[in-house]
């Protein structure tokens, strides 16, 4: 299962995508254009000191990220995705989702891209929330639908009692830039 967040334009939710991809072991990536530059520090005040955690994909367009993410797995590209938005779909609590699915999250202001939505209709997934409420906030909407879907596929959740050991790394003083990989096409651990 993979994070990927399109065109995100607010660099505190994307760190906020960061420490919870290196919180879960989870591939994230990052579909320019980006609001922010991959050096911006509140970015990196929202990773914290996670970044060497964090396994950063970005990529330079939509195409370019579609043509990576179809790597990787024997399930076609299509059947893996689960675009998340506001706007229609199954409820993220009614939604079967497997393994190496990719949750796909739009800009903040505009979500996914209409073409996207359009090719996939089958394939979108909402947070249910009351009349009156546009949308949650990404990193929110990211957090939830990770996990929800880690649990709904049977992935296992990481292995913690509640302790705390820092990274070896944790104290190096790293920006996303540092730790980005420009579009990957191994599958992730």
């Amino acid at each position: 299962m993979e994070i990927v967040l399109v065109r995100p334009e607010i660099p505190h939710n994307t760190g906020c995508a960061a420490r919870l991809a290196a919180a879960t072991g989870t591939r994230l990536h990052l579909v320019k254009p980006l609001g922010f530059k991959l050096e911006d520090r509140y970015l990196k005040r929202a990773g914290l000191d996670y970044w060497p955690m964090v396994d950063l994909v970005v990529h330079e367009d939509l195409d370019a990220a579609m043509e990576s993410l179809a790597t990787g797995s024997e399930r076609p590209l299509a059947e893996r995705l689960r675009l998340f938005s506001a706007r229609g779909g199954g409820s993220l609590f009614e939604t079967d989702f497997a393994p190496d699915d990719l949750l796909l999250f739009g800009t903040e202001s505009a979500g996914l891209p209409a073409e996207l939505l359009e090719a996939h209709p089958d394939q979108r997934v909402y947070v249910p929330v009351r009349a009156g409420v546009r949308s949650l906030n990404l990193a929110n909407a990211v957090a939830l639908g990770l996990y929800t879907a880690m649990v709904r596929a049977g992935v296992p959740l990481p292995d913690n009692d509640g302790g705390y050991d820092a990274h070896p790394e944790a104290s190096r003083d790293l920006f996303a830039a540092d730790v980005a990989q420009r579009g990957a096409t191994t599958p992730s651990p």
